[in-house]
């Protein structure tokens, strides 16, 4: 499903998404990993969070990192957001809906934190050629999963996440603190190491500072 007009899209756990009429992309992907436990379901996030780079990379060159858990950011802006349901039953999921929402010709935003391919690029993008080359790159991305090689998916998704191996500040409820991300876990929590101890975040339970 895709649309032209989306005033309302909805972000991880409640966060909005907003885009200007007919200059980004906002469409959503029907899936049936059904090979895929629920135990192993963040790696869908993964895939889709890489093949979102795997494009990006491609139309940009440089500066994108997927900030944990899935946002893709340009030159620490936002570029594109996703949203993944899983429906499970037993212990594999039956489908998913994955919600996407890049930012391609839009120029002005009420936040300074986003940015979009044209700001990045300096250029147009015809949304039709943005769709069909992020489509075959979201299929080579699912294609590594439903062959199983996790391992693989892992590495590249540690070797694109933001701040991972740096110092920064952190905020938890009302704590700020310093830590280095040190990866994630197998449950898709994110892993920080602080004053060497690894401490283990859901998502909305950190925060990035600076």
């Amino acid at each position: 499903m895709i649309t032209n007009d989306q005033t309302s899209g909805r972000g991880q756990r409640g966060s909005s998404w907003l885009s200007e009429t007919g200059k980004n992309l906002t469409f959503s992907l029907v899936l049936k990993p059904t090979f895929l436990t629920a135990r192993d379901q963040f790696y869908l996030n993964k895939t889709i969070s890489l093949g979102l780079w795997d494009y990006l990379s491609r139309a940009l060159t440089a500066g994108i990192k997927i900030k944990w858990p899935n946002d893709i950011l340009v030159s620490n802006k936002k570029i594109c957001g996703i949203l993944i349901e899983n429906h499970i039953q037993g212990q594999h999921i039956q489908h998913s809906i994955v919600g996407i929402g890049l930012n391609v010709n839009q120029s002005n935003f009420s936040l300074p934190t986003a940015t979009s391919m044209k700001l990045q690029g300096d250029a147009e993008f015809l949304l039709e050629d943005v769709l069909t080359e992020l489509l075959g790159c979201l299929e080579t991305r699912y294609l590594q999963l439903r062959s199983g090689k996790f391992d693989g998916l892992s590495n590249d998704y540690a070797d694109t996440m933001y701040w991972i191996g740096e110092m920064h500040l952190f905020k938890k409820k009302e704590d700020i603190f310093e830590g280095v991300i040190t990866g994630i876990d197998l449950f898709g929590r994110l892993k920080v190491n602080v004053d060497g101890t690894t401490e283990y975040f859901e998502v909305k339970e950190v925060q990035f500072l600076k």
